[in-house]
């Protein structure tokens, strides 16, 4: 950016600010003749300087603009494809300014009453009306808005979430990198109703929505990832996401099987058509170290074919002793826009992760054990642990005509890995002695190797009978899963050798490397168990979205699955396999899904919503059948708002799940554990998500959640108990506040964040608590504007007051929960400079 004084039409500008881009199309001219080629352009409301200098980086063109002119006025949104002409004249509509060519692609902003005549030698643009939207592009590097108009989640279609008879929240990228959110779990802190069930291990963690577990099971792009042995234990760094789409209530209608409580959906940042790099260095606490790349846009001339290429490399210790992370991530895209129907993308992600695993601390009456936070209870000499994953993901777009489009989506997933622990020994919970600081403990070692496919076929299209409109999807998808899953060493029977004392554990630190090789190869699990799972399941799907009157939206569809699932296990991985299928259990189940939408206002939706779902395996009988699958039904009802020009939006729900065919203890068999799937949970709730922008200076993002949990039927005690790690009140406010109209301040932007969770059950039976807590987080940034380029500082600080608090049990390890609570980190600092250009 440079700035100049100079008279223009012999009016003295103040300042001049000329934002220039190389341009990869022709020259751009005023003329009439030739016409301009039109470009996307996404600019959200804002002043209008602010949007001004956004069109100029998007359009490829230099703006000179008088800053005294612009101060204090606001510019509309605009959103779609224009030629720069049109988008100025658009953004200065209604304000007293006027666009003027000065020569071919360079413009200056000077007051209508000052502009020269017609027989200047400049020439003033004018244009016809334009229609002009409030939609934000969120593919846009530059967009540090937080408001979100539209989710494709919850239909599969582009249809605006304020016309959508379900509850769907997005977590944009602004908010990820205000909050340098480097884990989704971070991210979704930011979402009601779901909270972190955190695998322990290393690896992916799992959710709790609504109060049920996801199952560790993330979407991205719209297909469900098929991973590792227990679900789909897969890293996901953010690094390579634009966005993070929360589906409230069963999903099967459109997306198979799938835990009651909801569906996570990660997007993938995009190829551009615009030129763009960013690099960016995080430091903090812990040596911690995360080195970040960003860089996109055309290869050719005529931008028909764009790519994406991020990635990031993370080096970090953390609070808990022994415990580190060495991971390494990318993520190329390439698009090819063969012609103007048709569009084909590819996507890659390699991933690679060195770690160590953490079981957390044990329960000592019903609390969380009074030691450091930062004590570990595994050892220093552990093995590493390794993980790695390649993801193929692709997207074949085809428009038939203006109304009609063909989609194909395909993801396959291949991943292994090897872990090694020193962990509590018992199965049952009591490896904690009486004496209440001696822990029992052994050596464990499990490896994976893991392989699924996915696929789907839309038809998507628009049709207006009488005085209705019809949005319609037909779809079918496809999915297959297998796992092969090893054990070796002992997490059941303890070694005296290796006890610990949790209030001194350092003489018992350092186990010899021997000692590991030898517990490994004499497994005590006599033979070594392996196991070899499959999941396959077919399912066709259809939706209309009717709309009457421009108000009454009425969603109706529904979905028919084909599945079978089965588990072989043996003394190796050959033996596994050739012992699953006689324990494939075939099944089919049709899953409706109604939902009715009246917008009475512009600015107030009130809906309603019906569905039930399919949802997953439950095992092995005692008879060595396969259980049938668990499924649930959901009733909701809710309210969504849109405020100021639909820059801030909000979505207040209240539903009732019920999930049936729980695993519960098999009284007729005297085998204790032995099960039957009989059981039944319920879920119910309000909740309030708010996002947006509250002026524009003041990014929000809010939430609220009342969750009733209970156990409704089962065989073993647990009936009338709450779920665990499910609190009954939680909630957050993060706001971020841009001082740009402190002209000593411009660049400035700070921001806070308060997070509350109530106090929660660590496990199902109930023995033990884990406190509330209120978390308080803040930033500050600052960003510099160097020729075309920007560098920005921040600093983050996590936990403000040192809080100690626990995040969650891991029901999903060898750990019984009463073994493995996971403290939240204490006061953490972490530094970034990034530099765009």
């Amino acid at each position: 950016m440079t700035t100049h004084n100079k008279t223009i039409s012999g009016h003295r500008l103040v300042r001049i600010v000329f934002i220039s881009i190389l341009s990869f199309s022709q020259s751009i001219t005023l003329h009439a003749e030739p016409a301009q080629q039109p470009a996307e352009i996404s600019i959200p409301a804002q002043p209008l300087g602010e949007a001004i200098t956004q069109l100029a980086l998007q359009a490829g063109v230099w703006i000179g603009v008088d800053a005294n002119l612009v101060a204090g006025k606001q510019a509309p949104a605009i959103q779609g494809r224009y030629t720069p002409d049109q988008a100025i004249m658009q953004l200065l509509a209604g304000s007293g300014l006027v666009a003027l060519e000065n020569s071919p692609g360079r413009f200056t902003v000077e007051a209508a009453a000052k502009a020269p005549h017609a027989d200047s030698d400049k020439k003033t643009v004018t244009l016809p009306e334009i229609k002009v939207s409030s939609a934000v592009n969120p593919n846009s590097p530059y967009n540090t808005s937080y408001t979100r108009t539209v989710a494709t989640a919850a239909t599969k279609t582009n249809a605006p979430i304020m016309q959508t008879p379900v509850s769907i929240q997005v977590v944009p990228r602004a908010v990820l990198d205000d909050q340098k959110s480097v884990t989704i779990k971070d991210a979704l802190e930011n979402i009601s109703s779901v909270r972190p069930s955190t695998s322990l291990t290393g690896t992916a963690p799992s959710f709790i929505i609504r109060g049920f577990s996801n199952g560790s099971r993330i979407y991205r792009n719209g297909l469900g990832l098929i991973g590792g042995f227990a679900g789909s234990d897969i890293p996901t760094d953010t690094a390579h996401l634009e966005s993070i789409e929360v589906l409230k209530g069963p999903a099967s209608v459109l997306y198979g099987r799938i835990e009651p409580g909801g569906l996570i959906n990660i997007t993938t940042k995009p190829a551009l058509s615009k030129p763009f790099y960013a690099l960016e260095q995080q430091f903090g606490s812990y040596d911690h170290f995360r080195t970040l790349w960003d860089a996109g846009g055309p290869v050719n001339e005529d931008k028909s074919l764009l790519f994406r290429f991020t990635g990031g490399y993370q080096n970090s210790n953390s609070f808990r002793d022994f415990v580190f992370h060495d991971r390494m991530i990318f993520n190329p895209t390439l698009t090819w826009k063969a012609s103007d129907s048709t569009t084909f993308s590819i996507n890659v992600e390699g991933l690679n992760q060195d770690y160590r695993a953490d079981f957390g601390i044990p329960v000592i009456g019903n609390r969380p054990a009074p030691i450091p936070i930062s004590r570990s209870l595994d050892d220093p000499n552990t093995p590493s642990s390794h993980y790695r994953h390649v993801l193929l993901n692709t997207d074949l777009t085809h428009r038939l005509n203006e109304s009609w489009s063909l989609r194909n989506r395909f993801l396959a997933y291949w991943g292994d890995s090897n872990s090694t622990f020193v962990n509590p020994a018992d199965a049952f919970g009591n490896a904690l002695r009486p004496d209440n600081r001696t822990l029992d403990r052994n050596i464990f070692s499990q490896n994976a190797d893991t392989q699924g496919y996915t696929t789907n076929l839309d038809l998507i299209g628009k049709l207006d009978i009488k005085q209705t409109q019809h949005q319609i999807l037909v779809g079918f998808d496809y999915t297959l899963g297998q796992s092969k899953y090893g054990t070796r060493g002992d997490y059941i029977n303890p070694n005296p050798a290796l006890a610990i004392d949790i209030f001194n554990p350092y003489p018992s630190y350092g186990i010899p490397r021997s000692l590991f090789n030898d517990t490994l190869a004499t497994s005590a699990l006599t033979p070594p168990d392996y196991s070899f799972a499959q999941t396959e399941w077919w399912g066709v799907y259809f939706q209309d979205h009717i709309t009457l009157w421009n108000r009454l939206h009425i969603l109706g569809g529904g979905r028919y699955d084909w599945a079978q699932n089965g588990r072989g296990r043996g003394d190796s991985f050959g033996a596994a396999e050739n012992a699953l299928n006689p324990t494939i259990r075939k099944d089919d189940r049709f899953s409706p899904r109604v939902g009715v939408l009246y917008q009475a206002w512009d600015w107030l939706s009130i809906y309603g919503n019906w569905t039930n779902s399919l949802g997953t395996n439950n095992g092995l009988s005692a008879a060595g059948q396969a259980q049938p699958p668990q499924t649930a039904e959901q009733y909701e009802a809710g309210l969504k708002t849109s405020w100021l020009n639909g820059m801030l939006t909000s979505t207040l729900s209240f539903y009732h799940i019920t999930k049936q065919n729980v695993l519960t203890p098999d009284l007729s068999t005297s085998d204790p554990f032995d099960s039957i799937a009989i059981g039944e949970a319920r879920s119910r709730g309000v909740e309030l998500d708010v996002i947006g922008k509250l002026t524009e200076h003041l990014n929000v993002i809010a939430n609220y959640a009342w969750t009733d949990t209970r156990v409704s039927k089962d065989n073993s005690g647990l009936q009338g108990n709450r779920f665990s790690n499910v609190p009954q009140h939680s909630g957050s406010l993060w706001f971020k506040y841009d001082l740009k109209q402190f002209a000593p301040l411009n660049g400035l932007s700070v921001g806070f964040g308060a997070y509350l969770v109530d106090k929660r059950k660590g496990d199902a039976e109930n023995t033990f608590v884990l406190p509330g807590y209120v978390r308080l987080d803040t930033f500050a940034s600052y960003f510099w504007k160097i020729r075309s380029s920007r560098l920005i500082a921040q600093l983050n600080v996590r936990n403000l007051l040192d809080e100690r608090y626990y995040e969650s049990t891991d029901p999903f390890s060898n750990v019984a929960p009463r073994l493995g609570v996971y403290p939240g980190a204490p006061l953490t600092f972490l530094g970034s400079l990034r530099l765009e250009y």
